[in-house]
């Protein structure tokens, strides 16, 4: 199986020799973007990208190496902000498709999210002395980040990806009072809670879902 190394962009010493074997690496060269910008429209093709505005991608050389460049601008009344393309590079010894090793490329991105997610919040500080003690604690940030990540994903669908802080505040941190009558319990949240709709809309849907199998 392929193996795909990405190394920082401080890893400037692993840009002039990349291997040529199982091992594709790659790296960032925003620098590098004039060297495509010569290219015709019609060398660019079109990715998806949010509402407001566009994203292409176009392949050439650069230095003897395969050399792939991602721009973006914004569309619409924004556009008059910033009309210019901003362009981002790499570098890699990849041979697949170039809409497949660009959109992997971008993953890393996903997964630096995750690490400072997880930095924010149980991994801040490890609590031990031990090794193993530490690692328990890692799988344990590790199952708490997965489980808010799935109650966002499961409560509210099709909603943008919020950093662990921003879900814990609309959603988990809620001021609230409970009483009871009559051996009922009830919840009492506040009236003008901005996120109200969201917490009740993730509440709905996580209660909907069917019972375990047994």
């Amino acid at each position: 199986q392929r193996a795909l190394g990405l190394p920082d962009p401080g890893s400037a010493p692993l840009y002039p020799a990349p291997r040529a074997d199982a091992r594709g690496r790659r790296r960032g060269a925003a620098r590098a973007a004039a060297a495509v910008r010569w290219r015709s429209a019609d060398a660019w093709e079109a990715i998806e990208y949010p509402d407001g505005g566009q994203a292409q991608i176009a392949e050439t050389t650069y230095s003897g190496r395969r050399l792939i460049v991602r721009r973006t601008r914004l569309t619409g009344p924004q556009a008059e902000l910033w009309p210019d393309w901003r362009h981002f590079c790499l570098i890699t010894n990849r041979t697949d498709q170039l809409a497949v090793v660009e959109a992997e490329h971008r993953e890393h991105a996903v997964v630096e999210q995750v690490i400072a997610d997880l930095k924010d919040q149980a991994l801040a500080h490890f609590p031990s002395g031990h090794f193993n003690a530490n690692g328990a604690w890692t799988v344990l940030a590790a199952l708490a980040h997965n489980m808010l990540r799935w109650t966002q994903q499961i409560g509210l669908p099709g909603t943008t990806v919020r950093a662990a802080r921003t879900l814990r505040r609309r959603l988990l941190s809620l001021p609230g009072r409970l009483t009871t009558h009559a051996r009922d319990w009830t919840l009492h949240l506040p009236a003008r809670w901005p996120w109200r709709q969201n917490y009740l809309t993730a509440l709905d849907n996580i209660r909907g879902l069917p019972p375990a199998a047994a």
